[in-house]
């Protein structure tokens, strides 16, 4: 019994431990379990978070894309190559790319198919382009140096397409056109996409293919090439700063394009001339705007020195022969509104000249200059007498007169709209005095224009007020800012200058705004632009007049504070 009971007692205790076992195990298993389904959900979320930031990287940086830095400094005047790294590598152009979208605008200038103020259409895919942008509407219109500009300032992407549009027809012919004139120029590993650089792995170059650009462009329209010197452009009131930061702050550098996008890194393609030296510069793939730009001035002090001082040596960059399916298409420009047309007055009848008297005719036998053929006899001069002939003197000619009613106009007026015979003043209406021979210009009181001279058939220049040809309506025009010269006109009293620009229209547009920011002080003020010339280069000075002294600082204090350049000066 007590070994049944013993036996018992044992069997109990060994499944009681068996039992316990297995909790233990299975209690492990269960404690294992959710760190596993943690670890397992952590995994995911990680592979998930890696794929996106692979997509996202795939859009500038992934396969396909083309990354690392380049340079080159090549020797204009020679060719050579004073510097290279990694110069024939692959990379994205980002938005050097408009550097050849303003060769293409400058061969249409330059063909007469474009002028500096033809109107460009804006259409809706121009308009929608990524930033930086210049924000021009959809249906509205942007004239060509304005577009030139927002180029070589802002960069802007949208203006870019307007470009494309009006010289190729579409974006994606315009590219064709692009790489075809890159490819003509020698930039042989160059393709383009699109016309402002937003990325596309296949819109590739290289550091020596832009500098054949950089050179191709100024050698090729060295008028046009002056715009990529543009410090800042005023467009519809607001004023842009150039991207290029070694403007202004290393001699000679006079261009010419930035460039940035996430898979080519900070681009910038440099010209510089100085004492008789000239280079091109290229760097891609900087890390960043700064280290670029220290990189850029690093080449430029190592090797500028090493080129060649003189003229140029080395030929310029040409281009190779196109075939005719490569030719240019005619540019679409906007269709500038028919000027309306008003019936002119007819000219009056020719009038018959009155002599005072008959020309007195004088006729005389000469005599042979020389002796007779064959003789030996000496040349002997011969006297020639001199006879005065009498000036004729022509009548009075009536003034021509207009009569109204009768659906002929007498003048049309500097508005366009006519005015009859019976509303010009009376004194432009008074007969013409007689003639006179070698007459002093009549100063008038009404106008500061010059006397314009009048010749007759017979008789001497006759000076005519030059306010006796305008409408009497031009008087009541508004004064606007002058363009003038220091010779031409003077002010007195105090002035200040807000800055020297490359185009009398950007200068204008700064007058405008100044005043309207300075409107107490301003107002009165005479605001003119004044034309100076640098070296071959044409600046015009914006300036006001007319300011007394303390007026003149407080206006420069207050323009100041509003980001304006400002210079007091005394006349």
């Amino acid at each position: 019994m007590r070994i049944a009971i013993a036996n018992g007692s044992f069997s109990a205790k060994l499944v009681a431990a068996a039992l316990a076992a297995v909790m233990v195990v299975a209690s492990a298993g269960w404690a294992d379990a959710k760190p596993r389904k943690q670890k397992s959900a952590q995994a995911h979320s990680q592979s998930k978070k890696a794929k996106a930031t692979a997509d996202r990287s795939d859009e500038n940086t992934g396969p396909g894309w083309k990354t690392g830095s380049s340079a080159i400094i090549v020797d204009g005047n020679t060719g050579k190559v004073l510097y290279e790294d990694n110069a024939d590598a692959l990379r994205h152009p980002a938005s050097v790319t408009k550097v050849m979208t303003l060769y293409l605008l400058f061969e249409q200038l330059e063909a007469g198919r474009l002028k500096l103020d033809s109107e460009m259409v804006v259409s809706a895919r121009a308009a929608s382009q990524s930033p930086s942008k210049l924000n021009v509407r959809a249906g509205s219109t942007i004239d060509v140096e304005d577009a030139i500009k927002a180029i070589v300032t802002r960069s802007a992407n949208d203006v870019a397409v307007v470009i494309a549009e009006t010289v190729g027809g579409t974006e994606e012919r315009f590219a064709d056109m692009m790489t075809r004139k890159a490819h003509a120029l020698g930039m042989s590993r160059t393709n383009f996409e699109n016309a402002n650089g937003l990325p596309n792995p296949r819109q590739v170059t290289t550091a020596r293919d832009l500098s054949i650009l950089g050179r191709a462009i100024q050698e090729r329209f060295p008028r046009q090439y002056k715009y990529f010197s543009t410090r800042s452009f005023t467009y519809k009131g607001e004023t842009i700063g150039n991207h290029n930061r070694l403007l202004g702050r290393i001699e000679g550098v006079d261009g010419i394009k930035t460039g940035y996008t996430r898979a080519s890194g900070f681009n910038l393609l440099t010209s510089v001339h100085r004492d008789d030296r000239y280079i091109i510069g290229v760097v891609l793939g900087g890390s960043s705007a700064s280290s670029r730009d220290a990189r850029m001035a690093s080449l430029i002090a190592n090797n500028y020195n090493r080129a060649y001082a003189g003229n140029r040596i080395a030929p310029k960059v040409t281009e190779t022969a196109s075939n005719d399916e490569d030719a240019t298409p005619a540019a679409v420009v906007a269709a500038r509104p028919a000027a309306p047309s008003y019936p002119i007055a007819p000219l009056p009848a020719p009038q018959r000249l009155a002599y005072a008297g008959a020309d007195p005719v004088v006729t005389a036998s000469i005599p042979p200059r020389g002796p007779a053929p064959g003789s030996a006899e000496p040349i002997k001069p011969v006297a020639v007498k001199t006879v005065s002939i009498q000036r004729p003197v022509t009548a009075p000619v009536p003034a021509p007169s207009f009569t109204p009613g009768n659906g002929t106009l007498g003048f049309i007026g500097s508005n366009g709209s006519p005015v009859a015979a019976a509303d010009i003043p009376a004194q432009r209406a008074a007969p013409l005095q007689a003639p006179q021979v070698n007459a002093a210009p009549i100063p008038t009181a009404a106008t500061s224009q010059p006397a314009r001279p009048i010749r007759t058939a017979s008789a001497g220049p006759v000076a005519l007020p030059a306010s006796s040809f305008e409408p009497a309506a031009r008087a009541a025009e508004p004064p606007r800012a002058s363009t003038e010269s220091p010779a031409q006109t003077r002010h007195s009293g105090w002035g200040i200058q807000i800055g020297a620009f490359g185009a009398e229209k950007e200068a204008r547009a700064k007058l405008d705004v100044a005043q309207a920011k300075a409107k107490s002080l301003l107002s009165q003020a005479d605001g003119f632009t004044e034309k100076v010339s640098k070296g071959s280069t044409d600046l015009y000075r914006a300036r006001f007049a007319g300011l007394d002294e303390k007026g003149a600082k407080e206006a420069c204090r207050l323009l100041q504070r509003n980001d304006f350049a400002c210079m007091i000066f005394r006349n």
